[in-house]
Formats: C-alpha cells, structure tokens, sequence
C-alpha cells in the first residue's frame, strides 16, 4: 500500500476511535436517566481497493481502506419489553385496587377515627335500655338521640363515600388528558425518526429511548399492543383500538353523564354525532367505549391490566343505594365496582334499620295491611289489597296529633304515609250497609327502585322534626295507660334476629350488628386479596425490569472497559500515524539529498 493512502488507515481508526469513545461517554453520562437504554458500537471494515483481477486465484489483490464506523445499536428485547409492560398494567390496576380498599377502610373509620361501629352499637344501647322502662322519657329521648347519631354518622361515610368517587372520578380525566398527551408526543417522535433515520446513516436512539419511556408510561394506564413498521414508527393499540398509526392519533374523549357527572372515555371515531344549533357536537357513545367494564376480570383473560380500568371499576357509573343489592340482576352490574358495591351493601344495613323500627312502631300505631280492597261508598278504590294502612276508626296510640303514625326514621323528599279523606259505608255484623262516615286513611307509600325521593336510603333519611323536637310523643304507652313492653321487646329482637346478608352471593344470615362486622370484614378479606396479588404482581414486574436491565441498561464496569479499548485503539491508531509520517519524512529527505 503506498504510504500517503496508509495514512488513511490511521485516520479512519482516529475517526471511529473517537466516535466510540463519545458513544461510551454518552452511555455514562445517562446511567441515571430514565429509560435510557446503552448504545453499542458497531464497527466494520471500509470498502476495500482492488489492485489486480486474477481468476485463477482464491482472492483479488486488495489493499484495505481501514475501519469505519457503521452504526450505533440500540439494546433492547422486543419480548421483555412487552412482557415487562404487560405486567407493569396488571400491577397497577391491583394497586389501584389495593387504594381504593385502603381508603374504604379509612371511611369506615376503621383505621383512624371515629369508627361507625361505635355509632351502631350505641344506638343498639339505647334499644336495651328502653326494653328496661319503655315509659321513661329518658331512655325515649337517648332513644331518639342516638338515632338521630345514626343517621348523621351513616350519613357523613356515604358522602365519603360519593366524595371518594369524585375523586377517582377527576382521576380518570386526569389519565385520559395524559393519555392523548402521549399520543401527540408518539406522533411527533414517530415524524421526527422517520425524518433522521431516512438516509440509512444516523440513528435517532435518544428519540427512540423516548418513544419507549412514553409506551412504558401508556402500559401502565391501559392494555395496550404495540409494533414497529420498516420505516421506524410505532403503531399503538389501547384496549384492542387503534391509538398512533405512524403519524396520526386517535383522540380519546370523555362523555360526561348528567346526573352524576362521570365521566366515560370513549373513542371519537366509533361514537356517532348530531350539530347542535350552538354548533357544538352531542355524541352517542354506545358501544364507542374504551373499556369494557361488563367483562369478568381475570388474569387469565388479561382484563386486569391498567390503572385507568381499575379507576372506572372502582368508582363505578353511579351512587349506589340498597336496590342495587336487592335485586340480583342488577347487582351483577356493581359487584365489580369496589365503590358501589360498599355504597350498596352499607346502605343497605341503615335501610334494614329504618325500615324495621318503623314498622315495628306502626304495628302500635295500628297499621294493618288490607286484606281486601278497600272502597268509600262511591266504590272508588281507597286501599289496594296488600297495601299497609290505618284510618281514624283504628286502635293504636303511636300517632301523632294529626292521627297520623309515627315514624322515628322519616323520608326526606316525600312523605311516609299520604292521607285520604273519604266517604265510607258503614255496615252491621252481617255485612249489611247501615249508613256512611266520614274516615282519614293514611296509606303507606310504597318505595319505587329508581325514585329516589320514595326510597328510606342514606340520602333520603332523617329523624322526625317532631319526634326530635319531643321524644316523649312515642309514649311507649298503650290505651289503657300500662307500659307497651311488648313494642319495646320488638325493637330489641329486631337487632338480634339472623334476617340480613349482605349481597344475594353471600348464604350467611347476620343481625345489624353482626351485619356491619361482616361488611368490615369483607372489606378487610378484599383489601388483603388486592394487596397480596399486588405484592406478587411487583416481584414478577421487578425480575422481568432486573431481565431488561441486564440487557438495555447502561454498566459502569463495562463502559470504563470500553472507554480504556476505545482509548488504546484511538492510542494506537495515532502510533500508526506518527510512524507513517516519520517513513515519509525519511523519504523526503533523503530524496531531497
């Protein structure tokens, strides 16, 4: 090889030399930054120069040109990569969960405060000692007092409740914000690789480090698929949807519900529309959602996977009551939902109370439930048959001035008993019509699933105005003036009877008090179930993140024994230079003598 062209082959080792070590130091500088992933240098050797062709010969006389810098690697496993994100979206939808049990617990007041326990059980007190002197007006004002606690206390947890929901409620727009966030960003990466990665020369690794952070991030959120096409975008499904196609994004949107203002994220071009007169879009978002929250959850499935699901799971789509318990279909639809579930279940257990200790003081107050129809003389019908009622002509002393029944657990929207002032006949023993009377019927009103103003739920529930203002009305008194023990005993069996479960999948029959153990109970066994897969979960994300890391991340051992190769290679490719100019300068001046 003529020696000026050797001096090419110095410079090309100086070159690469110098490229590597630059690449070696940008591999330490970014050990702590997040999601980076180690280059690696590449080297091969430049294309060579043909002296001779000789056909008879193994090789062509060639002369090489020296070495050049090929390309930077990027490191990363394309499978641990999407088993590391997977895992990551299971274990936060079960951290979510475990959260959501935590602060369920603390409404409860069973891990600070005051716990509603205390609140049941005194009220129970107050029934017994009112079972021991019925007549007292102090056990009927602690009576009273202390159902008025009740009701104010199981109030404050339900709004707790609700307020918890709003909460996970602003949560999920918060996540779908970030969410099209990263869609914009993906986007504009995707452009930005394409556009430097297009000669075939440079690689955008810094930029693809980014991208892979922002799908770390997104997998954390929902389930999503992702791919990479020849031209170097990343193409992102969320939920089995097209997210970012090379270019483009898919926006997410979120329907606010009227009633209660949650919202639901859905996807814009699957939703249909209609203009407004005001020129704004009203959508239809049936069967648009993101997510399918109808479906079982299981591990098995992959329907555990992203905090943004366990979110809308957890807050559910409404403010639960006791119907949701009641009826079995329905309850299928907030089983699922940590937050309506306990909303359900708890309001269930104040609905059991109240309803029980007015029916008990309306059997004093001479409520019966007719037997037949009941018509005024005109044969309107005044009482249906099955209907709970009383009229002026009734005996029972639980009423107030109005003749109307007590009721200690009153409804707050609409009356407990509406009255109808009729003509009746009157008739002798043999059923004979003897001539009519004017008679006041108070009739029970019936409560109505799906009308909240008719329900004796958490919402819909106070004590009395009369009865607070004057307990002594309840008397406990019966016509004859002796003490009405028996109406007494009645509230004190209600609380010990086994009537109560607390959602038609559980068999076992409990008391109120028993009842509200079991509901902290299963509180308790769900939290621990959640907090246990969750700590599961994060050891299996932690070895598959320790798998990656053996692969992508950056060794500071590893990079030092590169940078001291680098630097003997970079060393040694100027030793070639020097001698190469010593040759020439030799030749020059002995050629000059």
């Amino acid at each position: 090889m003529p020696l000026m062209g050797s001096l090419y082959v110095g410079s090309s080792g100086l070159q690469t030399s110098q490229n590597a070590l630059n690449t070696t130091a940008h591999n330490l500088s970014n050990m702590e930054t997040t999601g980076y992933v180690r280059q690696q240098v590449q080297q091969s050797s430049r294309s060579y120069l043909t002296l001779s062709v000789d056909v008879k010969s193994v090789n062509n006389k060639q002369t090489g040109l020296g070495v050049t810098y090929s390309r930077v690697k990027h490191i990363r496993d394309f499978f641990l990569d999407k088993a590391y994100r997977r895992e990551s979206g299971r274990s936060m939808f079960y951290q979510v969960s475990s959260d959501v049990m935590e602060e369920v617990e603390s409404q409860l007041g069973e891990l600070n405060g005051e716990a509603f326990q205390g609140t049941l059980t005194d009220f129970w007190t107050a029934i017994q000692e009112l079972a021991k002197d019925p007549a007292s007006s102090v056990t009927q004002g602690l009576l009273v007092q202390r159902a008025a606690e009740f009701v104010q206390r199981a109030e404050a947890v339900y709004d707790g409740f609700c307020a918890y929901q709003d909460n996970l409620n602003a949560k999920v727009k918060d996540q779908v914000d970030k969410i099209n966030a990263y869609g914009k960003q993906l986007t504009k990466l995707n452009e930005a690789i394409r556009s430097i990665e297009a000669g075939g020369i440079e690689s955008a690794n810094d930029m693809r480090d980014a991208r892979d952070q922002i799908l770390d991030e997104l997998a954390e959120m929902a389930d999503i698929d992702f791919a990479e096409d020849v031209n170097g975008n990343v193409w992102v499904k969320v939920e089995g949807m097209d997210f970012v196609k090379g270019d483009k994004y898919y926006e997410i949107g979120l329907h606010t519900d009227d009633a209660t203002g949650f919202y639901t994220p859905f996807w814009f071009q699957n939703a249909t529309f209609k203009t407004l007169p005001n020129g704004t879009r009203e959508y239809n978002i049936d069967g648009a959602e993101v997510f399918n929250l109808n479906k079982e959850i299981s591990s098995d499935l992959n329907t555990d996977i992203g905090g943004l699901k366990a979110i809308l799971l957890a807050r559910g789509d409404h403010r639960a009551d006791y119907t949701d318990v009641a009826d079995p279909e329905k309850y299928k639809g907030v089983s699922q939902s940590v937050i309506m579930n306990i909303q359900a279940e708890f309001d269930q257990l104040i609905h059991n109370v109240a309803t029980k200790v007015n029916e008990i003081l309306a059997g004093a107050a001479g409520v019966k439930v007719a037997e037949d129809d009941i018509k005024d003389a005109n044969g309107n019908l005044l009482v249906k048959k099955g209907e709970a009622y009383c009229d002026s002509t009734t005996n029972g002393y639980m009423r107030k001035d109005d003749g109307s029944p007590i009721q200690m657990f009153a409804k707050v929207a609409s009356e407990g008993y509406r009255k109808v002032t009729a003509t009746v006949n009157v008739t002798d023993d043999q059923g004979n019509v003897t001539g009519t009377e004017e008679r006041d019927f108070w009739i029970y009103n019936e409560e109505a699933a799906g009308k909240a103003e008719t329900l004796y739920s958490i919402k819909n529930l106070q004590i009395d105005d009369e009865l607070m203002q004057k307990p002594s009305m309840l008397e406990f008194r019966l016509e004859d003036g002796s003490e009405d023990k028996a109406t007494a005993e009645a509230l004190k069996d209600a609380f010990l009877k086994e009537d109560y479960s607390l959602n038609p999948n559980v068999k076992k029959k409990a008391t109120f008090v028993d009842y509200y153990d079991d509901l902290v109970a299963q509180v308790a066994n769900s939290g621990y179930a959640f907090r246990s897969i969750y700590t599961n979960q994060e050891g299996t994300v932690e070895s598959i993140y320790a798998a990656r890391e053996q692969v992508a991340g950056v060794s500071s051992d590893e990079e030092l024994s590169n940078m001291i190769k680098f630097q003997n290679a970079y060393n040694a490719s100027s030793r070639y230079i020097n001698v190469i100019d010593e040759m020439l300068e030799h030749l020059l001046s002995t050629l000059g003598v």
